[in-house]
């Protein structure tokens, strides 16, 4: 079975860890180590950048910008640019702001399209929403010069891109500020968790967030029992998720059921897909969850590497394949994005050999059960980006992929050439 989500991070060590945690209780919310991983992530950011910087973590990347348009006074009627083809994580605090998302399409890069976004900025516009797609930097200096010739605030969202650099400059600190997704399936993973981060100069977007942090409260032990329960359960799940069972695999059959029963939580909520908000967001990060988190930040580098290397092996393999891929890609990305007019159908054939490839985002927003009326898009306003997410197929860079499961997915597009109609 090869994966491209449903815990691709994790490793015995991080099972042992949230076993460890599952039979300490009292650890649950408080502990030295929520403490510890917001020491060990600044200093990462503070030894490739001279200015101090504060970090704030949260359980989730959607609390982490909630809180940041709740620092920055977003009201009623505000406009927040966002590009399309993105995560309805991304629009939902937004909307939770009572804010209006503004989409931009995007370009072949899958990020913000700069021409686009100058055109959509308006009066009522307050921010702008800057997201790294699959790890592949944006145009962040064309759009660092829209917003200051607009008096923009710059968020940065770095839920893909952790670890990622620019010109020797790491993403997160271009922006006024930004956060980080420690997601299921993200660079480094925790199941549910994020970050913020600002620099000490933005005082009074710090200011603001020091009051807004104070306040905030951990998540239930239920909901935080149920994070710590994911890698567990899911090392037992995988190697029967994809073994027939009424016209599904066994995996996915248990896994259904424990959502269901709510001993396991879904990534993203029904209520988060019709523009509701949980009672667990915003929330800090736990005690247990920063432990995992500060286990798996520790290999991040190595993480990192091993992501490029696939990326390399990627491109090499494909090169002179009917399948389209930004080229040249020189990072270590989160998933490896190619194209083909028949995307869904290579997918639906690759499941049934027992490979899991990826579809972020095959929809304006995603997933694509969203409900796009709620999110306030506007079918047609961005057709570069309903155009790619019709085309979309994403291979996995996962720490534990071998080379060996890349050959085999690589043999399987190959082998499996689709006529593309573009």
């Amino acid at each position: 079975m090869i994966s491209i989500s449903l815990s691709p991070n994790v490793f015995f060590r991080d099972i042992f860890a949230a076993l460890k945690m599952i039979f300490a209780p009292w650890q649950w919310k408080r502990g030295k180590y929520e403490e510890k991983f917001q020491k060990q992530f600044t200093e990462y950011f503070l030894s490739h950048e001279a200015k101090p910087l504060k970090v704030y973590l949260t359980n989730s990347g959607r609390s982490a910008l909630y809180l940041i348009l709740q620092s920055l006074d977003i009201k009623q009627g505000d406009d927040i640019l966002i590009q399309a083809f993105t995560c309805n994580a991304v629009v939902n605090p937004i909307l939770w702001s009572k804010a209006n998302p503004v989409y931009v399409d995007i370009g072949d890069d899958y990020n913000i399209d700069a021409n686009d976004l100058e055109k959509k900025i308006t009066k009522n516009s307050k921010a702008i929403i800057v997201q790294h797609t699959f790890g592949i930097p944006a145009q962040i200096e064309n759009i660092i010069k829209i917003a200051r010739k607009h008096n923009l605030i710059l968020i940065e969202d770095c839920a893909h891109s952790l670890g990622q650099e620019l010109k020797g400059k790491k993403l997160g600190t271009f922006g006024d500020v930004s956060f980080f997704s420690f997601g299921r399936d993200k660079i480094i993973s925790c199941v549910y968790g994020g970050a913020i981060l600002v620099k000490n100069e933005e005082l009074k977007i710090k200011s603001h967030l020091d009051n807004l942090y104070k306040n905030l409260k951990y998540p239930k032990r239920l909901w935080i029992l149920q994070q710590l329960l994911h890698p567990v359960l899911m090392s037992l799940i995988l190697p029967f998720y994809n073994i027939p069972f009424k016209n599904n695999g066994i995996g996915k059959w248990f896994l259904v059921l424990l959502q269901k029963s709510r001993v396991l939580s879904k990534a993203i909520s029904y209520k988060e897909k019709q523009g509701e908000k949980p009672n667990f967001f915003p929330s800090r990060l736990s005690n247990s969850l920063s432990y995992l988190a500060f286990i798996q930040f520790k290999y991040l580098e190595q993480f990192n590497s091993h992501r490029r290397k696939l990326v390399n092996f990627y491109k090499k393999e494909l090169k002179n394949s009917k399948f389209c891929a930004i080229n040249p890609i020189l990072y270590p990305l989160l998933r490896f994005p190619i194209k083909n007019s028949n995307a869904k159908q290579i997918m639906q054939k690759a499941r049934k050999k027992g490979i899991l490839l990826g579809d972020w985002y095959n929809i304006a927003v995603a997933p694509d059960d969203t409900n796009l009326n709620k999110m306030k898009y506007q079918k047609g306003s961005c057709p570069n980006a309903e155009r790619i997410s019709n085309q979309i197929i994403n291979l996995p860079t996962n720490p534990n992929l071998t080379t060996k499961q890349a050959q085999i997915i690589i043999n399987f597009i190959i082998g499996n050439r689709v006529t593309d109609n573009n």
